[in-house]
């Protein structure tokens, strides 16, 4: 392949895939190029959508790249699409969601234990929707199996990894300002 072609063609593959790509998965397609090239070719391109103001952008998520759409674009397509059916998750399967990502592994029981209320639909249908996984057994009576994030999950809220999560006193600081509203700096007498 020449030097010529390896853009458009990586530029191709990330258009025509569901998911995001992985350097790997890109360096099997192409012959020959390694993956800090890869990764070159990444960075010049998402250079280029930016400086242009192009409305598509490339998008590094859950260990891979991923063409998306401009954020500022979102009015215009939010109307085109109005009629689309999305399905979003409700407030307890956030909650649960919320738990696992940032206890995992836990089980069932665990996150009923923090949550207080019997969660087995809710398990069941993050299940059914890949967003968690069961990543193995506790070492406890009955041996509960124990849960975790998928690369789907990571998708979905559009993260790199689960380092890039919110950390816990930020949401207990944003959740008392949406209570309390934001605290106003002290007055001088």
């Amino acid at each position: 392949m020449s030097d010529d072609n390896v853009k458009p063609v990586i530029e191709a593959m990330l258009f025509s895939s569901e998911r995001p790509l992985t350097l790997e998965q890109i360096k099997n397609a192409l012959d020959g190029l390694g993956t800090e090239e890869i990764r070159g070719v990444l960075e010049e391109l998402r250079g280029e959508y930016e400086r242009f103001g192009r409305g598509m952008r490339i998008n590094e998520v859950a260990g891979g790249f991923q063409m998306i759409t401009s954020p500022g674009f979102a009015p215009f397509l939010k109307k085109l699409y109005k009629e689309r059916r999305v399905e979003r998750l409700s407030r307890p399967a956030l909650e649960t969601l919320a738990i696992v990502a940032y206890k995992q592994p836990l089980s069932r029981a665990q996150v009923e234990s923090l949550r207080n209320v019997n969660v087995d639909g809710v398990i069941k249908h993050l299940l059914g929707r890949d967003l968690i996984r069961i990543t193995g057994r506790k070492k406890a009576p009955g041996r509960p199996f124990v849960f975790g994030t998928t690369r789907k999950f990571l998708e979905y809220f559009g993260l790199k990894s689960l380092e890039e999560l919110p950390k816990l006193e930020e949401f207990k600081r944003l959740t008392t300002e949406e209570i309390d509203g934001p605290k106003e700096p002290a007055r001088k007498s």
